[in-house]
C-alpha cells in the first residue's frame, strides 16, 4: 500500500491524481490533502478519503476547516501556512508526494519531498524553472524519484532508456516538445488585441486553470517546459525544440542520432501520466480511453510562429542567460498573467512584460534559496511596476 500526499488537492492534476487513486484502492492510500484557501473544496475530499493530514495554505481559513472537518473527518488534522505545506511533503506519513501546487507557491514544499527522500511526482514546473539545480541537489541527496506528470517530460520520460541517462551516451539527438498551439493558434499578432480572459482560458483540448490556461494560449508553458526539460534531463537548450501539433495525441518525441524517432501517444487525459508517475516501472489502468488512430486518422505539426508567440523565445533567451534568468521570468510571467487575468493589462502585453523585466534585471547567481526567493521578490516587484505604467496607472 503506497501512502500518496497530494499537495493542490482540490485544483485540476490534484482532482485527476485523486480520480486514479480511487481506482486503486487497494494499492494507494491517501495521506494528506492540500488546498490554498478553497476549505469547502478540501473538506469534502477530507470526507471522501479520510487522510491524515488536511493543510490550507491560507492561516485564515484553518478555524473554517477545522470546523468542517470535526463532523466530516473527525480523524484528520488540520494544519495550516507554508510550515504545514513542508510537513506534509516531508512528513513520515506519505511515500509518495504529488507537487500541483500552481506557481512559485509550490517551491518550498517541492524540495521539501525531494530532500525527504520522497517519490516525487512533479506537477510544478515552476519549482523546477526557478530552482532546477537547487531540486536536482536535493533529490540527489534524499535518494528519492523524480516522475515528470507534465504530459510532455512524462512522454520524454517514457522515451528514454532509464530514468535520467546521459543523453550524449544514449545517442540522443533531439528532444521535441509538442504544443497544441492554444485556443489562439493560426492567428497573427494583430488578431489578439481584443482577447479576453475567458477566450484565453477555452483551451481546445485540455482542462486546465485559468492561470496554466493563459500560458498556453501565449505559449509560456512551452517556454517553461524547455526550461524544464534542460534541468530534468540534463539537455541543452539548442537539443530541445518545440513543435505544434494541434490534436494533442503526441505528447513528445525523441530523436536518436540513429534516426529512430520514439514517439508517446495517447488521448489528452491527464491520467495516463499520473497513473504512470504512482506505479512506475509497472502500468496500471487509468480510466483513460483507448486510443483509436482510424478516428484520428491523421496527425498534424507545424512550426511555432515566434513573431505572434514571443514568450517562447523569452524564455530561451531567460535559459541562455543562467542564474537567476527563469527565476525572473516565472515571476514576471505570473504577475503578468494575474494582471491579464484582473483585467488590468492586455492579452499582448503579458510578453512585454516579462521582456521588459528580463532587460531591467540582468542575471545574478542563483546562490540558493534564499537568493532565489528574494530574485522572485525583486522581479515581482519589478514587474509590478511596469503593469502599472503599462495600464496608465
Amino acid at each position: 500500500m503506497k501512502r500518496v500526499a497530494v499537495l493542490g488537492a482540490t485544483g485540476s492534476i490534484g482532482a485527476s491524481t485523486l480520480d486514479v487513486i480511487a481506482r486503486h484502492a487497494d494499492r494507494f492510500r491517501v495521506t494528506a490533502l492540500t488546498a490554498n484557501r478553497d476549505v469547502a473544496a478540501l473538506a469534502r475530499l477530507c470526507a471522501r478519503f479520510r487522510p491524515e493530514i488536511a493543510v490550507v495554505a491560507e492561516k485564515g481559513c484553518e478555524s473554517e476547516l477545522r470546523s468542517l472537518l470535526a463532523a466530516q473527518s473527525p480523524e484528520t488534522r488540520v494544519l495550516a501556512g507554508p510550515e504545514a505545506l513542508v510537513e506534509a511533503a516531508q512528513g513520515a506519513h506519505a511515500d509518495c508526494v504529488v507537487a500541483a501546487i500552481v506557481g512559485a507557491a509550490g517551491l518550498g514544499s517541492t524540495l521539501a519531498a525531494a530532500r525527504a527522500g520522497k517519490r516525487l511526482l512533479l506537477a510544478n514546473k515552476e519549482s523546477v524553472v526557478m530552482a532546477g539545480p537547487l531540486l536536482l541537489d536535493a533529490l540527489e541527496r534524499g535518494g528519492g524519484d523524480l516522475l515528470p506528470l507534465d504530459s510532455e517530460h512524462n512522454a520524454v520520460f517514457q522515451c528514454l532508456p532509464g530514468a535520467r541517462p546521459d543523453l550524449a551516451q544514449a545517442g540522443v539527438r533531439r528532444i521535441l516538445l509538442t504544443a497544441s498551439g492554444g485556443p489562439f493558434r493560426g492567428r497573427s499578432r494583430a488578431e489578439l488585441g481584443d482577447v479576453t480572459p475567458d477566450m484565453a482560458c477555452a483551451h481546445p483540448k485540455w482542462s486546465m486553470g485559468r492561470k496554466i490556461s493563459v500560458d498556453s494560449a501565449t505559449l509560456m508553458n512551452k517556454g517553461l517546459e524547455v526550461i524544464e526539460a534542460h534541468f530534468l534531463f540534463g539537455a541543452a537548450a539548442s537539443v530541445i525544440e518545440v513543435v505544434v501539433h494541434p490534436q494533442s495525441i503526441v505528447h513528445s518525441l525523441v530523436e536518436y542520432r540513429d534516426g529512430s524517432v520514439l514517439a508517446q501517444l495517447g488521448n489528452p487525459d491527464m491520467r495516463t501520466a499520473i497513473a504512470h508517475g504512482l506505479a512506475w516501472p509497472e502500468r496500471i489502468e487509468a480510466g483513460v480511453p483507448a486510443l483509436n488512430l482510424i478516428d484520428i486518422a491523421r496527425l498534424e505539426f507545424e512550426a511555432v510562429d515566434h513573431g505572434t508567440f514571443s514568450c517562447l523565445g523569452l524564455a530561451y533567451q531567460a535559459l541562455a542567460a543562467g542564474g537567476d534568468a527563469p527565476t525572473t521570468l516565472n515571476a514576471a510571467n505570473e504577475e503578468a498573467v494575474a494582471a491579464f487575468l484582473g483585467g488590468r493589462l492586455p492579452f499582448l502585453a503579458i510578453a512585454e512584460v516579462i521582456e521588459q523585466c528580463l532587460s531591467a534585471l540582468p542575471a545574478r547567481p542563483a546562490d540558493g534559496l534564499d537568493a532565489l526567493l528574494d530574485s522572485d521578490l525583486t522581479a515581482r516587484r519589478q514587474a509590478q511596476r511596469i503593469i502599472a505604467r503599462l495600464a496608465g496607472c
